[in-house]
């Protein structure tokens, strides 16, 4: 504002008192009179010296510091100085991924997807162990579940490498975007088998929802009621449970009928309708049989 009204004095030079230029800018005549002090100088020195033995403070812990009993320093002032000497550091702003929603889609056939995510616990002695837990879509058997104390990409694929040998390739893998699923080593696995990745949206662990339900069942009906003397111990009660969740523990979503039940009923569908589409197919019997003379000609092409 006092700009303005040095403007409006320059402007009418010698027409325009000061008095009445502050009352056209609606300024106060004390207000465009008035000199700062210049008394900062001390305080800017001290600002400096505390930010260069203290480079991560911000203003607030440095006017927090500069400040005490014997003074009182005003935090506006010290934000003018702090910005003023540009002791400010930069942000760096935080990088969000962004993946496109797939939502959940009814599987139709065995090993058409497979989900997979890890679930933590404890040992008896202290030390937090992950659990590799691994889906299939259509049959809700639970094609591996491996226990480790950390898993490196190489170590999943070598799980999913064993799960294909034994159950057939899937056509699509649904995970979250863990460093173990989005990894060179494991994007390379993918493309170098044809299996589709689908990574869920950050944050919205629902579009995973049918391995959320598994991993409920395994916490609550296993983990939580176990005790893991080791790692071994942990492995063995692991596949004692994947053997009793897939062939014993009856499923409602599957009409009562266990995982691996089930999936024999559908291994037995898609053979019978492969076979159905290799028998070969008999053509109709024609209405009007080929001459005798010559099969490419019909009786009334005949000239007697």
């Amino acid at each position: 504002m006092k700009a303005a009204v040095e403007q409006v004095k320059g402007t009418f030079e010698g027409r325009i008192s000061e008095r009445r230029a502050c009352g056209l800018m609606k300024v106060a005549v004390s207000t465009f009179r008035y000199q700062p002090e210049g008394n900062d100088g001390k305080l800017r020195d001290e600002l400096i010296e505390l930010s260069r033995a203290r480079p991560r403070f911000g203003y607030r812990r440095l006017h927090a510091m500069l400040g005490g009993k014997e003074r009182v320093v005003n935090h506006k002032l010290v934000w003018r100085l702090y910005k003023e000497e540009g002791l400010a550091l930069k942000r760096k702003r935080r990088k969000y991924l962004v993946r496109v929603a797939r939502p959940l889609e009814k599987a139709q056939t065995r090993n058409e997807e497979w989900a997979l995510d890890f679930v933590s616990d404890v040992l008896g002695s202290g030390r937090s162990i992950r659990l590799l837990n691994v889906a299939d879509a259509y049959t809700r058997e639970c094609v591996a579940l491996e226990v480790d104390t950390s898993f490196a990409s190489r170590r999943v694929t070598g799980v999913l490498d064993r799960a294909i040998a034994e159950h057939g390739a899937p056509r699509r893998i649904r995970s979250d975007n863990g460093p173990e699923f989005t990894s060179r080593h494991y994007l390379a696995w993918a493309v170098e088998r044809g299996i589709e990745l689908l990574h869920i949206q950050p944050g919205k662990p629902m579009q995973n929802g049918r391995l959320e339900s598994l991993n409920g069942k395994l916490r609550d009906e296993f983990l939580n009621v176990s005790w893991f003397r080791n790692l071994f111990d942990a492995r063995r009660q692991a596949k004692a449970w994947r053997k009793d969740y897939n062939e014993v523990r009856p499923h409602s979503s599957l009409g009562y009928r266990t995982p691996r039940d089930f999936a024999g009923e559908a291994s037995a569908l898609d053979l019978s309708s492969a076979e159905r589409r290799k028998e070969p197919q008999t053509p109709a019997p024609s209405s009007a049989p080929p001459s005798r003379l010559n099969p490419g000609l019909t009786d009334t092409n005949v000239v007697s």
